[in-house]
């Protein structure tokens, strides 16, 4: 949804699945715990948002955002962290690995930057089928020096392949901050093998859109790769672990002042009053009737923990 209103029909949607997903975890009904997207929605929403059905996407360790912009099922994504047998993935996946390959979701990835060239290779493979189709993958600021990316880049580049690198830039390796982790420039890692790069003010769902429908249109025309390097805010922790930790990376004022552009709020202000209170009622019934299948969904059947492992069944050697 590229209007005002579907722009923040999204946003709000991330952000209350993101509330009541720390909850969750609060309670016990989601164990190990979650990385909160909090902040950072409009990425997701304006990026899902200039892709076509038929486009693909793969994704990181705080993907929830990312799956739920695409498209997936809230209650069976809530379902998948609660490791519910219906949920996304059969409860196998968990948090940092939800997918939905019938709606072009290609997997979430607990290790940093493995998305990236899992998207390129399918920005390839489409390629060859003929198909029209655009591959986007997400990374965080923390990817950028993994050898695997800037190879991917490199394939990208040299092949001109219908792929979008969005890097998620919340200021934050865990709990290292860019300036002493990252050498240079984002954008500048991206320029070095002739990609077009950008840095976008990713507080605001409508800038993201805008920047990634042109970088979208780009891939899809033939013109190669683009890198989004889309600047946010991670209001909350890095993992819910933070919050019985309490680790100080950061200061109370320097989160006040990220916290100052909220993307819900800065979508939310285009709407008048009576609209946005009708999406927001909206959310609130779907993130409730999510939290209920969630709760009420039964765990996976241990008997079946080696399904799924092998292509055609589990062989075992002679003797063995």
């Amino acid at each position: 949804m590229t209007d005002a209103a579907g722009l923040y029909r999204t946003v709000r949607l991330i952000r209350r699945f993101e509330e009541r997903a720390v909850e969750l975890v609060r309670d016990g009904t989601i164990v190990g715990g979650i990385h909160p997207y909090l902040g950072q929605e409009a990425i997701a929403a304006g990026t899902c948002a200039a892709l076509r059905p038929g486009d693909v996407i793969t994704s990181t360790h705080r993907g929830h955002g990312h799956v739920l912009a695409k498209g997936a099922d809230p209650a069976r994504v809530m379902a998948e962290l609660a490791g519910r047998a219906t949920g996304l993935n059969g409860g196998r996946g968990g948090s940092m690995h939800a997918a939905d390959f019938s709606i072009g979701i290609l997997g979430a990835n607990a290790i940093v930057g493995a998305a990236v060239p899992i998207a390129t290779g399918a920005a390839w493979a489409g390629r060859r089928a003929g198909l029209d189709r655009v591959a986007l993958t997400y990374f965080g600021d923390g990817a950028v020096s993994q050898g695997v990316v800037l190879e991917t880049f490199n394939l990208a580049a040299l092949w001109k392949l219908p792929v979008v690198f969005v890097c998620e830039n919340n200021g934050f390796a865990t709990t290292t901050r860019i300036a002493d982790a990252v050498a240079g420039t984002i954008t500048g890692r991206a320029a070095a093998f002739g990609i077009a790069a950008k840095t976008v003010d990713a507080t605001d769902p409508s800038l993201v859109l805008a920047e990634a429908r042109e970088a979208v249109e780009r891939a899809r025309a033939g013109e190669g790769p683009t890198l989004l390097e889309c600047v946010a805010y991670r209001f909350d922790a890095h993992h819910t672990w933070e919050h019985a930790a309490r680790p100080r990376y950061r200061t109370d004022a320097e989160v006040a002042a990220g916290m100052s552009r909220d993307p819900v709020e800065i979508q939310g202000a285009r709407l008048d009053a009576a609209a946005r209170a009708h999406v927001d009622a909206e959310i609130e019934a779907v993130l409730e009737a999510a939290v209920d299948f969630a709760r009420q969904s039964p765990h996976p059947d241990p008997g079946g923990a080696l399904d799924h492992l092998y292509a055609d069944g589990l062989r075992t050697r002679a003797g063995v």
